[in-house]
């Protein structure tokens, strides 16, 4: 059995309309979601929710690293998740 690692955020930051919250919690619904997925594969209504929330933060974080690097390179480190990579085609 997987273990369920929620994180918490620190009180100073109980504003839920911020989008360091929001990643935070579709965060904690991702994990939520992959682990109910491993044992049950065949849930594709829970698959589809899980894109559309990865979706969700994929944009918040985008969004985050164009306003505030500082923060978005904290959130990432304190989150655990990978940075987004960016591909450049460059025509010859």
């Amino acid at each position: 059995m997987i273990k369920n690692v929620l994180i918490s955020i620190s009180s100073k930051e109980e504003n839920r309309g911020s989008v360091e919250f929001q990643i935070l919690s579709f965060t904690n619904k991702i994990r939520r979601l992959t682990s109910h997925l491993e044992l049950h594969k065949k849930d594709y209504l829970s698959q589809r929710g899980l894109r559309k929330i990865l979706g969700k933060r994929q944009r918040l974080l985008a969004y985050l690293s164009k306003k505030n690097t500082a923060h978005y390179k904290e959130l990432i480190g304190q989150l655990n998740v990978r940075e987004r990579k960016i591909h450049v085609v460059l025509s010859a």
